[in-house]
C-alpha cells in the first residue's frame, strides 16, 4: 500500500527536467530532437579543473570531509568573494553543499517557519515555489513581462511586503529570463528593503559569470542589508560542471550555522573528489569561464537575431545567463491538424512533436504565456532549431 506524504504530494515535478526526459525518449526513437530545454552548458569541464580531481584520487582525498566542506576549498571561496564581488566572508560563513540547488532548499528549510511569506519576482526557476512549499511557507509572487525586462520595480516589492514577509529571493542574472539587475535597479530595490530590518535576502547568483554587461552587481553590495543577504554561488554553470554537484552559501554566521546543522543530518558533506575540482576551479585561470562567457555571448545575439525575424514572437533582450523567454500568446486560440494551441505547455508539445525542438513552457516557472529556449548549444543547432519553430508556428492558422 502506498502512503506518499501529503508535503511530497503537494510538490510538482521539474518541468524542465520532465521536457528533457521527452526530449531523450523521442530521440531513443530515432527521432532528430534539439533540446533547447536543459540549463547547462555544452562545454567540457576545463582540462585543469579534470586533473585536479583525478590528483585527489590519487590522493587519498576520498574520506569525509567536514560537513561545510574543506577548508581549503571555504578559503578559495572567500578569496573569490573578495577579489571578484569586494565581499569580506570568513571560511565560517561559507557552506558547500551537492549544488546551488541544495544551498537553496538549505537557507530555506533554515529560516522559513510554517506560514512565512517568501516574495518572489516571477517569471522565476521553477524550483523555488517548491523548496518554499517544503518548508510549509507560503509564496508571494510577483509578475513582470516582457514590457518591464523581466525585472521587478521597487514599487511593485514594496506592494508585497506584509507584517509575514520573511525572505524575498532574487536572480540575477536570471533562469528563466536572462535579465541582469543594474546598480542602479539594486540599489533601488535594497532602499525599499533597509525599511524592512526583519526581512532576509537570499540572492541567486549561480549565473554571475555568464554576464553580457560588462559588470557584476549583486544586492549585497548595499550596506543597509548586506547583514542579511544570502549569496549562493557555484561551478556548474561558469565552469561548466553540472554534474559535479558543488553549489556554496556566503551567509550571515548564524545562518551558516543553521545550515551545517541541517546538512549535517541529512547529506553531510558532498563529494571530496569534487570539493578538490572546485577549489582548483577558483584557485586556477579564469580564462576558462571567459572564453565560455564570449561564445555565450556570439549565441545570444544570434538566437535574438533569427526570433526577431519570426512573425508574432515577443522577444526582449537577455544581458546574462544562456535562456531567452518569448511572448506566445499571438499562437493560442490557433491550431494546425489535429494540434490545438491553447496555452504555452500546448505550444511546447507541438514545438516538440512538429518541430523536434524541445523547450520548456513558462508555466513552470509562474509566466503563462511564455516559453523558454536555452541556447547552450551549438550556432548550427541554434540556426537549426529557430529555422523548425519558424517552419511549426507559420502552420498555425
Amino acid at each position: 500500500m502506498e502512503h506518499v506524504s501529503l508535503k511530497i504530494q503537494s510538490l510538482s515535478p521539474s518541468a524542465t527536467l520532465a521536457m528533457s526526459q521527452k526530449s531523450n525518449e523521442l530521440k531513443a526513437q530515432g527521432v532528430d530532437v534539439i533540446n533547447l530545454s536543459v540549463g547547462q552548458p555544452d562545454f567540457n569541464t576545463p582540462e585543469h579543473i579534470k586533473i585536479a580531481a583525478k590528483e585527489a584520487i590519487d590522493n587519498n582525498f576520498t574520506f569525509y570531509t567536514p560537513v561545510p566542506g574543506y577548508l581549503s576549498l571555504r578559503k578559495a571561496i572567500v578569496a573569490k568573494m573578495k577579489n571578484e564581488n569586494g565581499l569580506d566572508f570568513t571560511p565560517e560563513q561559507i557552506v558547500v553543499s551537492g549544488g546551488a540547488k541544495q544551498s537553496l532548499c538549505n537557507v530555506i528549510m533554515a529560516t522559513i517557519n510554517p506560514g512565512d511569506e517568501v516574495v518572489i519576482p516571477t517569471p522565476a526557476w521553477v524550483s523555488y515555489v517548491e523548496m518554499v512549499k517544503l518548508a510549509e511557507g507560503k509564496t508571494v509572487t510577483v509578475p513582470t513581462g516582457v514590457e518591464q525586462n523581466f525585472k521587478v520595480t521597487p514599487e511593485q516589492l514594496e506592494a508585497a511586503i506584509t507584517p509575514k514577509t520573511r525572505m524575498v529571493l532574487l536572480c540575477s542574472p536570471s533562469n528563466p529570463t536572462g535579465s541582469v539587475y543594474s546598480h542602479d535597479e539594486l540599489k533601488a530595490l535594497a532602499d525599499v528593503l533597509a525599511k524592512y530590518p526583519e526581512i532576509l535576502i537570499l540572492s541567486d547568483e549561480i549565473y554571475e559569470h555568464i554576464n553580457f554587461t560588462g559588470k557584476f552587481d549583486s544586492i549585497s553590495q548595499f550596506e543597509s542589508v548586506r547583514d542579511r543577504t544570502i549569496i549562493v554561488n557555484g561551478v556548474s554553470k561558469a565552469y561548466a560542471m553540472t554534474g559535479w554537484r558543488i553549489g556554496f552559501i556566503a551567509a550571515p554566521l548564524w545562518v551558516a550555522k543553521a545550515c551545517t546543522k541541517l546538512q549535517g543530518q541529512y547529506t553531510s558533506n558532498s563529494s571530496s573528489i569534487a570539493q578538490k575540482a572546485a577549489e582548483a576551479a577558483y584557485v586556477g585561470s579564469q580564462q576558462c569561464v571567459e572564453d565560455m562567457r564570449v561564445a555565450f555571448e556570439r549565441r545570444r545575439d544570434l538566437i535574438v537575431k533569427l526570433l526577431k525575424e519570426v512573425p508574432s514572437l515577443e522577444i526582449n533582450h537577455p544581458e546574462g545567463a544562456f535562456y531567452i523567454f518569448p511572448k506566445v500568446t499571438s499562437y493560442f486560440g490557433k491550431k494546425y491538424n489535429d494540434y490545438v494551441i491553447n496555452d504555452a505547455n500546448d505550444l511546447a508539445l507541438y514545438l516538440l512533436q512538429e518541430a523536434h525542438v524541445a523547450t520548456v513552457n513558462g508555466d513552470a516557472f509562474c509566466a503563462p504565456g511564455y516559453i523558454r529556449l536555452s541556447y547552450a548549444t551549438s550556432d548550427d543547432n541554434i540556426k537549426e532549431a529557430v529555422r523548425r519553430i519558424a517552419e511549426a508556428l507559420a502552420k498555425l492558422k
